[in-house]
Order: structure tokens, then sequence, then C-alpha cells
């Protein structure tokens, strides 16, 4: 098969790698920097570069961009794909995504699929692109009506080439709902987190717990900007409900009621049992 990736970042290269060592499909790239490019060439993540112009070779493309970048690149590309093409765009959020490209797609006789491969690094760039990093992983597909099942099963066939260890299905707005718990929340609490001056005293007085929440504080902002924005209103909800859960120990140490903190921790460990 003949794989185009637009976009040759942790994502997009990852994806390269993975399917190079896995796989004979033959791949080709895709990126404004021509580094990158150069250097998937040299590490033959990637068999080929081409233009735009060229993705009407390719029997499948996956567009690893961010949000805005990714809506552009798929309905300016249109007259270059052929009928029949399957286009997979591997943005964090959907709804967005697909309530703007699904249907030009339709209309040009292109197969649009949605999907979220749920695995990251606190690094980007190609650089750090693994071929195994999607080992395990979750692989989301967020089809609509339209979405033509031939379409998915070959996403879920690169997905389990690229030994995802699990396939999940989701409409986009279930999705980005979802997400905004298990991805965003987590972000924006490790970043805040690691604001507080005592994150200056932190030498020979952290451990793993520190480590574990600040992990993903180093972020990429310009990407979680994007992200963020685009799915803000399942956002706002989950912050407002860890504000208030936050609220409800501050008041218990406030008032020393022992008892009170002494319940909320139980009842937060006796979640995260059940949730196991």
């Amino acid at each position: 098969m003949k794989i185009a990736v637009a976009g040759l970042g942790l994502i997009g290269g990852s994806i390269c790698k993975s399917l190079k060592k896995n796989t004979r499909h033959t791949i080709f790239g895709l990126d404004t920097d021509k580094k990158t490019v150069e250097l998937a060439l040299m590490e033959e993540a990637i068999d080929l570069e081409i233009m735009p112009q060229q993705l009407y070779g390719a029997e499948v493309t996956f567009v690893c961009l961010y949000p805005e970048a990714t809506i552009d690149f798929i309905l300016e590309n249109i007259p270059n794909w052929k009928k029949g093409a399957i286009v997979i765009d591997v943005c964090g959020i959907k709804s967005d995504i697909v309530q703007r490209v699904a249907a030009p797609l339709k209309e040009a006789g292109i197969r649009f699929v949605g999907a979220h491969p749920m695995a990251g690094r606190e690094f980007s760039g190609f650089a750090y692109a693994q071929a195994d990093l999607f080992k395990s992983a979750s692989f989301i597909i967020t089809p609509i009506r339209d979405t033509d099942p031939d379409a998915v099963r070959v996403a879920e066939q690169l997905a389990s080439e690229m030994q995802f260890g699990k396939i999940v299905h989701a409409s986009p707005e279930e999705h980005d709902r979802v997400i905004a718990f298990t991805s965003q929340l987590a972000h924006i609490v490790s970043n805040a987190y690691i604001k507080s001056p005592s994150a200056q005293l932190r030498y020979g007085f952290s451990a793993g717990s520190y480590q574990d929440l600040t992990r993903v504080a180093r972020l990429n902002e310009d990407m979680w900007t994007s992200l963020f924005m685009r799915n803000r209103i399942p956002l706002i909800a989950e912050i407002d409900t860890i504000i208030q859960n936050l609220t409800e120990y501050r008041d218990a140490l406030a008032k020393e009621d022992a008892q009170r903190l002494h319940d909320l921790l139980r009842d937060g460990r006796e979640i995260k049992e059940q949730l196991n």
C-alpha cells in the first residue's frame, strides 16, 4: 500500500517509523521543514518526499498537523487526492475537524476517517519519534453516519500493524468530552502545578509523585492552545469540577475538620480502586 504522511513531527514521524518497521508499505513524507524531511529520509523512516500535488499517488494519507493546519491542508488538497483515497486525520480533538472536512471530502469522492492515537511524549518533533511509540496504546476512531466502513477497516488494519493494543470507536462528540478529562485536564493541572514558588525548592525533596505530576507540564504550547480552545466547553466543565473538588479539600483543612478530610481522601482512593 502507498501511504502518505503529512507532518513529520512526533506522531507523524512515529507513524512512518512504525509502518516501516512492521510492514512493507511504501511511505511518502510531506513536511514544510526540509531538514526534517532530510532526517526522515536519512533514517529511512520514509521512502520518498512528495509535494502536495503528488498526493494522488497515495491510497491512504495520514494528516498529522495542528488542528487549524489540518483543516486547511485537507480542504486545500481535495483536488490532489484521487477518488476513493482514504484521508485519516490524527488530531487530539475530533468534532471541529469532522464538521469542517467530512462533507467536502465526501462530495469529492474521498473517504475520510477521524482518528486519535492515544500516545505521546513530553517532547515534540521528528527527533523524538519512535517506531514503538504506539505499542499497546489505544487508537480511537470516530466514524460518523457517512463514514465508509471499508475505510474504517483499513484504518483498523493499519493501527494493528503499528502495534496499537486497543482500537476504540466513539462519536466525535464523545471523544472530545472524554478526552477533556483523560488528557487535556491533566496537561492543564500539571502546567499549573509547576508554577508554585515551591517548585524552586524541590531539589532533594522530590520523588516519584513530583515526577509523575509534572511530566506533561513540559508541553508544546502552540499545539495545546489550539487543542484547548477548540474543545473549550468540555474542558471548562472539567476544570470547574476539579476546582470544586479541590475547594472541598481546602475547606476541610481550613476548618481543621480531620474527619471530612479523611472521608474525601477515602472517597478518592475507592474511586481509583474501582476504576482499576
